[in-house]
């Protein structure tokens, strides 16, 4: 038997204006005319499948992502979000959040976004300074950024968050900290800040530009961190700052081994049964695929071998303790299974322990591969 977690919906918009040379995410760039109330006719389809799995469960945080979902004007998002609302019981309070890129972002349309039910905004701003956006592929400029910042601060919305790079292609130590300083002079309630990685099958990871060296890389993320951190920015997670009580409830949802439905193209979704069964999914990937009505491209469950490692996979990127009793409720799976690995966990300092906790430590954090290594 399985105690069921809080449940969340993840929306995929698969369209950029192009393809940024870094990004593996499921993005295509567009051609021609966004298919807009048709994608999201399929959409509320692909939902209206899945309702099934979830039998009338509240859900508490809404994640509309991309691509470019501030592709979509004002009316898609009406009735994407008008959809939603008639299929799903939403709390009250949920959390709705949508991505936006600087350079599709206009004052009429955040503002129509917001009476559509969004009530936090993440902006990809990436970068302040014009060289580094152009190395990244990004098509706004640092003008862009300040004024989509400027933009979702004057709506006065539940949150809104700056997403930022570190380790870019020749920056230095004083850039990275320049780039760091601008986005705190925007006050978001919420940072993401995190080192640009070479993914594969993207354009970098062919041709990879030289970025700083681990050296480099320490001095940025510890002397960025002393800044965010006298700024009153309070890390949560590996990459999220945020102020006192504006975390992300969507990402600590996710990260805190929660359920969530995915719907869109190539969306991810993870859906808990009392009966014990655990349920992973992943729809079609490509628009055209999608479009044709074949969502669902694989689903399968998630043995109880494989468990302990999913749940600490996600649960030790939080900072916060994660309660023992959880791993009990959400895994289905008593403690003295995975005894052995963390007495291991314990012996080589990753994690403390008491009554009603785990905790990972400092050394924990520094050899987290290591530390996960051990619950395969």
């Amino acid at each position: 038997m399985l105690k069921l977690p809080p449940l969340s919906l993840y929306v995929h918009i698969p369209w950029c204006v192009q393809k940024c040379p870094y990004c593996d995410f499921n993005s295509h760039a567009l051609k021609g005319e966004l298919p807009q109330q048709e994608y999201v006719t399929h959409l509320l389809t692909d939902l209206q499948a899945d309702l099934a799995q979830i039998k009338g469960r509240q859900v508490n945080s809404i994640f509309i992502g991309g691509g470019t979902p501030s592709l979509l004007d004002a009316k898609a998002m009406q009735s994407l979000l008008d959809g939603i609302r008639q299929r799903l019981l939403l709390a009250s309070d949920a959390e709705i959040t949508m991505e936006a890129n600087p350079g599709t972002v206009e004052a009429d349309r955040f503002s129509q976004y917001q009476q559509a039910g969004i009530n936090r905004i993440s902006i990809g701003v990436q970068s302040f300074a014009a060289d580094k956006l152009t190395k990244l592929g990004r098509i706004h400029g640092p003008e862009e950024a300040i004024q989509a910042a400027s933009l979702a601060s004057a709506l006065n919305l539940r949150s809104f968050n700056l997403d930022l790079m570190h380790g870019l292609p020749d920056q230095t130590l004083e850039q990275a900290l320049s780039d760091l300083q601008q986005a705190i002079d925007l006050s978001p309630p919420h940072i993401s800040w995190y080192q640009l990685t070479i993914e594969p099958n993207t354009h970098f990871g062919s041709c990879p530009p030289i970025l700083p060296n681990d050296d480099a890389l320490w001095d940025i993320f510890s002397q960025g961190h002393q800044l965010l951190n006298k700024a009153g920015y309070q890390q949560y997670e590996i990459s999220g700052y945020a102020k006192p009580g504006y975390q992300c409830q969507h990402n600590l949802n996710y990260w805190r081994f929660g359920d969530y439905l995915g719907i869109g193209c190539g969306a991810h979704g993870k859906i808990s049964f009392a009966d014990g069964r655990i349920l992973r999914t992943m729809k079609t990937k490509h628009p055209r695929g999608y479009m044709t009505g074949q969502y669902l491209y694989q689903q399968q469950g998630v043995n109880q071998s494989d468990r302990p490692f999913e749940f600490f996979m996600n649960r030790f990127r939080l900072l916060e303790g994660v309660a023992r009793q959880e791993f009990i409720d959400y895994t289905g799976l008593a403690e003295n299974v995975i005894r052995h690995q963390l007495d291991k966990a314990l012996e080589q300092g990753y994690i403390t322990e008491t009554k009603s906790h785990w905790q990972i430590t400092e050394q924990g954090k520094l050899f987290l591969n290591s530390l996960l290594t051990l619950f395969l």
